[in-house]
């Protein structure tokens, strides 16, 4: 037994090494894939915001979930919008953007209407995504005349666990190393913690999607003081909104299935919302996937016609 030990102690230390080395690896290509994206940066008076300005044709605005940035966002709709031109900026404390003092949802509304201004754009289309929720709607309320038309997909609304802050110590996994290890060591833990139900993926386009969602988080450590704004602040925000006075025309997407966000709480919001559109998917969790096609077409459908209604 005596004899063992030295040899354990090498092989632990070994595969130790070897998971160090993949890590420092991995963040570093994380880092890299970031540098790497033209980002461009606003002057606002919140200070800088950063935002990506790809494609061209009707601009729509992207307010991203929790843990993404601009990169995340734009990812988030790259499948799903068709050929427009996406504005995705990285809200407060992610990335390149500022975290104002004493930062509220409202700000960072009024900073997209900043941006907008920068851009010289009168009028755009918008869509909240997850923890985009808050500051999109935020946005439709404070300046409709902004705003074609409004979208949020996989919405964090009032009656949702999302719209509830999480305990304290949940902030310990707000970091490269926790999260890191979850996705090498216990990928079906961390696909599930965000958002992904059981059974899925189901095929190479499901994966392929996962898969770039998952890797949109890292490196986590230039996200963390907007995910800590977005859990702590801007979900539970919502909770507040009167979201009868919204007279932006509106479609809300959302899977029965998300584990994340309640579908009946989205329901509910579309119900109080003035003619809103519901696009309820029977499947694909807070990612929506193996959804691709259906969304896409309801997009399509409700920016070009601006119908309201609803429908499953």
């Amino acid at each position: 037994m005596t004899g063992l030990r030295p040899v354990l102690a090498a092989a632990f230390g070994a595969a130790g090494g070897a998971a160090l080395l993949r890590y420092r690896r991995d963040i570093s290509h994380a880092y890299a894939r970031v540098e790497a994206l033209d980002r461009l940066t606003a002057v606002t008076r919140f200070g800088a915001m950063e935002y990506l300005d790809h494609g061209a044709g009707e601009a729509i605005l992207v307010s991203h979930g929790i843990f993404h940035g601009c990169d995340g966002g734009l990812r988030s709709v790259q499948d799903t919008i068709g050929t427009r031109r996406v504005i995705a900026p990285s809200r407060f404390g992610y990335l390149g953007s500022a975290m104002p003092r004493d930062a509220s949802v409202a700000d960072q509304a009024d900073a997209f209407v900043e941006l907008l201004d920068v851009l010289g754009l009168p009028t755009v289309d918008a869509i909240g995504i997850s923890a985009g929720t808050s500051a999109a709607v935020q946005l439709a309320l404070r300046h409709p005349d902004r705003l074609r038309h409004l979208i949020i997909s996989s919405g964090s609304f009032p009656g949702s666990d999302t719209a509830q802050a999480p305990p304290e110590w949940a902030k310990l996994l707000y970091s490269d190393p926790p999260l890191w290890a979850l996705k090498r060591l216990a990928r079906p833990v961390f696909a599930r913690m965000m958002g992904v139900p059981e059974g899925f993926p189901r095929g190479v386009d499901d994966a392929r999607v996962l898969t770039q969602m998952l890797d949109t988080i890292f490196p986590v450590r230039p996200r963390v003081t907007g995910a800590v704004f977005d859990a702590y602040v801007a979900n539970p925000d919502v909770n507040d909104y009167p979201l009868e006075e919204l007279r932006v025309p509106t479609l809300i997407v959302h899977a029965a299935d998300d584990p994340l966000a309640s579908y009946e709480a989205a329901r509910a919001a579309g119900e109080r919302i003035p003619d809103a559109r519901f696009v309820g998917l029977d499947s694909g969790g807070h990612l929506q996937l193996g959804q691709t096609q259906r969304v896409r077409t309801a997009v399509a459908a409700f920016l070009a016609s601006g119908e309201l209604g609803d429908t499953r």
